[in-house]
């Protein structure tokens, strides 16, 4: 049997204290041996939680000999410290996404990790959602034909704090950074054009913190794919969240999840459970999935299946996106920079 990858986990707020408690409990071959969060008090909750220690410092935690790979989940502003200061140790690294909100840190940190000659795997979790995994294969194995149109929708039920949008990047390298992702995934194409308009229908303080709320994007794939996303911070009805590929020989798409299955049909209409109403209740499966993914490729010494290079290309998008909207036009992108 393998021995269980001791991972440290570096950010104890709701999507470390997730990834937590999913190691400890759902993920095979995995056992948490230490947090760190410079909240002591949230540090301490998780490390009870999962019978972990609490470290005193990040470079204790990754330095440690207890800690055979590190997991980071703190605010985005600590990601490109962390993760070379993690390579630098030789540890394994899973990181959350954004990497970065500056390419050019983005790109130190890449290369820190290409020198050590670490696994990096950025936590586009999506991608191991088994509905959208089942739409990329139905594109792989050419059940739609030649690719020609993808459309995405994202819709969150209710906007975050403006206190976070104010640092988060704003929506497009926050949320669409996801559809970003997606966009590549399925279609297996680079982005090669971005053009992107949006608005403020929510919340007049997300404009005032200087964001959108509601956006379009179009994206020209370097295959001539046109991919059209639609964002929303906020969805009365719950986390609506569909992807659909259009080829020469048919369609493929994933729905949205529901609470329950069960439908009602009378004279006066029909009747469906609501929309699931948060994330974690949607994609928990995928975290677990991804999860999986990054212990066998650290056990087998094989690689991640979603590395740096996949962490950068989003940013590139969403940075392209901001400038569209300033310009009022499309902005190509170059892969070569």
């Amino acid at each position: 049997m393998m021995a269980k990858l001791k991972i440290g986990i570096l950010g104890a707020g709701r999507i470390g204290s997730m990834h937590a408690e999913l190691l400890a409990t759902q993920v095979t071959n995995t056992t948490v041996t230490g947090v760190f969060d410079v909240a002591t008090a949230a540090a301490q909750a998780v490390g009870e939680a999962v019978t972990a220690k609490v470290y005193d410092s990040a470079a204790e935690l990754i330095a440690s000999p207890d800690v055979d790979a590190v997991a980071i989940a703190s605010s985005t502003d600590t990601h490109v410290d962390l993760l070379v200061e993690a390579a630098t140790a030789g540890k394994p690294i899973f990181c959350e996404k954004p990497i970065s909100l500056d390419l050019n840190k983005v790109d130190d940190a890449l290369a820190a990790v290409e020198a050590a000659g670490v696994p990096l795997q950025i936590g586009f979790n999506r991608r191991f959602d088994p509905s959208h995994a089942a739409v990329r294969r139905a594109v792989v194995d050419g059940t739609v034909g030649r690719l020609r149109q993808v459309r995405i929708t994202s819709r969150d039920p209710e906007p975050p704090p403006i206190p976070y949008i104010e640092v988060s990047g704003g929506i497009f390298c926050d949320m669409t950074i996801h559809d970003f992702d997606m966009a590549r995934f399925v279609t297996g194409s680079e982005v090669v054009e971005v053009y992107a308009r949006g608005a403020v229908t929510v919340d007049q303080a997300i404009g005032d913190a200087g964001d959108l709320d509601t956006v379009v994007v179009l994206l020209t794939h370097a295959d001539g794919t046109l991919t059209t996303i639609d964002n929303c911070r906020q969805s009365s009805y719950g986390y609506d969240q569909r992807v659909e590929v259009f080829g020469s020989a048919g369609m493929a798409s994933s729905a949205n999840h529901l609470d329950h299955s069960m439908m009602a049909r009378t004279k006066a209409g029909g009747l469906t459970a609501p929309v699931q109403h948060f994330f974690l209740d949607r994609y928990i499966p995928s975290y677990i999935a991804q999860w999986n993914a990054f212990v066998s490729a650290v056990a087998d010494d094989g690689p991640v299946p979603v590395h740096g290079a996949d962490g950068r290309a989003p940013l590139v998008i969403g940075l392209a996106a901001w400038q569209s909207i300033r310009e009022h036009r499309p902005i190509p992108i170059d892969h070569d920079d």
